[in-house]
């Protein structure tokens, strides 16, 4: 491996000079919105001066910017109020949306970008390393005495305002360092959200100081792997968790990437773990409970009528609302069984007061206590909740302004939702669901699925197809969703992601009728340097190549 890199970044100088004299159009993804190319390039002086007002809000952006560049390129980078010599020049525009800009490159003038908002001038910058070499956009240091990008015109801004990935680590750990490795692609492709699925039948993964035996019982189980079919467990005790500090530090970490970080405490299915910290919460306290070891659906679920399950989820929520500035909380409601409800006097009984024979609508009426609750909260600590579609066949004018994120039968989901009111987001199960095979090729790693959730199935997804304009504008965007029952190392999941979250990427950034595959699969092709600059893995089959 050492060797590759070595040889790779003796060639790189050499590709550097030859987009220099040919001028290769370079390839951006995800697609700007409005992008022309224009036959000259701009090169770039040994000395880079930015100007950049100094009190501007968009002067931090700039400096994260700056430190970046001129360790990949060697060049001396300079922030400057005022230079007639000025290599990039960044101004305000007011008249530009939040995540919208514009970028100019001229061959005589240098490069001149334009936002109203930082994440804005974020973009920008991530557009403009994708013109140079990736080893800019990999912060790889390659020597080279004549940096030179392609002139172009840009206008740009995101077709959505939810591009978003989920992690599930409720099933398997990986740690701060591979989650920021996460957020890296993420903001490599101009993605904004991370669902960040935190709690699971299989492990609780986030310290809250008011129930420590959610972490000390609950994090742990006696198998890493997670048996299926003819797969068995392994007996290792396995876990792990993140402290409330490192939770801090990674929030700090996205948004320093225009990143938000919504989390999810899945409630009140999927939710063995925790009750194996705490029994009293179940339906039935005095039997036995364990962090699962297994995979499917767990009918031992939250007791919703117990007044003590209420005040639990309020102090989840309290400290919740404390490390996660985001103004929205993902409170599950997927795949959660009635079976232990409808044996429980306590659930019975609120039945009854309810009104209803329908025992779905507990779970709704539940949801109703936590949202009430939050209101009543300052105006800083409110917070909008999000649930998966299932919730759509409780009571859902329990549901307030709830949002729904639509992933089995996501198109008639999403439908619904926004008939009823709701805002949607769009997470289909088929072909969003990127832990799944990339391929049928035998070689392929243990996953779900049959291999038919490639690069080009995935990208071939079209968001909102046929909806109506009235409609639409209750779609928020789009999600990638990642579980992990069979992605156990670092390693895989990077491989399952890759390239498939950018196919995602584009689908939530650039106006439909720019999407083509071909195009975009000849835009990527260069980012597989990327990766390897990076050390990602990542799948290859789009180009033919082995696992």
């Amino acid at each position: 491996m050492k060797l590759r890199h070595l040889l790779l970044l003796l060639l790189l100088p050499t590709a550097i000079l030859l987009q220099a004299r040919k001028m290769i159009r370079p390839s951006i993804v995800p697609l700007p919105a409005v992008i022309e190319w224009h036959n000259a390039n701009y090169v770039f002086p040994q000395d880079v001066h930015i100007v950049c007002p100094t009190a501007d809000s968009l002067r931090s952006v700039v400096e994260r910017f700056s430190a970046s560049f001129a360790k990949s390129t060697g060049l001396n980078v300079k922030i400057v109020r005022s230079s007639k010599k000025a290599a990039i020049r960044i101004t305000h525009d007011a008249t530009l949306g939040a995540e919208a800009y514009r970028l100019n490159v001229s061959a005589t003038d240098g490069v001149s970008i334009a936002a109203a908002r930082p994440a804005g001038l974020f973009y920008a910058l991530q557009s403009l390393k994708q013109l140079f070499p990736r080893n800019v956009m990999a912060e790889v240091p390659v020597a080279n005495d004549r940096w030179s990008i392609r002139a172009v015109s840009i206008e740009d801004a995101p077709r959505y305002g939810w591009r978003g990935f989920m992690l599930d680590e409720g099933r398997h750990f990986f740690g701060k360092e591979e989650v920021k490795r996460v957020l890296d692609i993420m903001a490599t492709y101009k993605m904004n959200r991370f669902h960040w699925h935190l709690t699971e039948d299989q492990g609780w993964r986030i310290e809250i100081k008011k129930y420590p035996r959610l972490t000390s019982v609950g994090a742990w189980r006696e198998s890493k792997v997670l048996p299926w079919g003819d797969v068995p467990r392994d007996h290792q005790h396995y876990g792990g968790f993140y402290t409330q500090d490192d939770i801090r530090e990674i929030v700090q970490y996205a948004r320093e990437r225009f990143i938000e970080i919504m989390p999810e405490i899945d409630m009140p299915g999927h939710f063995q773990a925790a009750l194996a910290a705490y029994p009293e919460l179940s339906c039935d306290p005095d039997a036995k409970h364990e962090v699962w070891v297994g995979q499917g659906v767990s009918a031992d679920v939250m007791n919703v009528a117990s007044p003590q399950a209420l005040q639990f989820t309020k102090d989840v929520v309290d400290e919740l609302i404390s490390l996660f500035p985001f103004n929205y909380l993902h409170l599950g409601g997927d795949e959660c069984p009635t079976y232990k409800w409808e044996r429980n006097d306590l659930c019975k009984k609120r039945l009854t007061e309810i009104g209803s024979t329908n025992f779905r609508d507990l779970q709704t009426d539940f949801y109703k206590k936590i949202s009430d609750y939050i209101a009543t909260k300052p105006q800083s600590e409110q917070r909008r909740l999000i649930f998966w579609n299932e919730v759509l066949h409780g009571n859902t004018a329990a549901l307030g302004n709830a949002t729904i994120m639509a992933w089995i039968g996501a198109d008639g989901a999403a439908k619904e939702a926004a008939r009823r009111g709701f805002d949607a987001i769009l997470t289909p199960q088929i072909p969003y669901y990127i832990n799944r095979k990339q391929s049928a090729d035998p070689a392929e790693p243990l996953s779900q699925g049959h291999g038919t959730e490639s690069l080009e199935a995935v990208y071939n997804y079209v968001p909102a197809k046929g909806v109506s304009p009235d409609l639409q504008t209750r779609y928020l965007g789009v999600q990638a969703n990642f579980w992990t029952e069979w992605v156990e190392e670092a390693w895989h999941l990077e491989y399952l992601l890759l390239p498939r979250l950018a196919a995602v990427a584009e689908a939530g950034w650039t106006p439909q009728e720019h999407r083509h595959y071909p195009d975009f699969l000849h835009r990527l092709t260069p980012d597989r340097e990327l990766y390897f600059l990076r050390g990602y893995a990542y799948g290859r089959h789009a180009w033919g190549d082995n696992p």
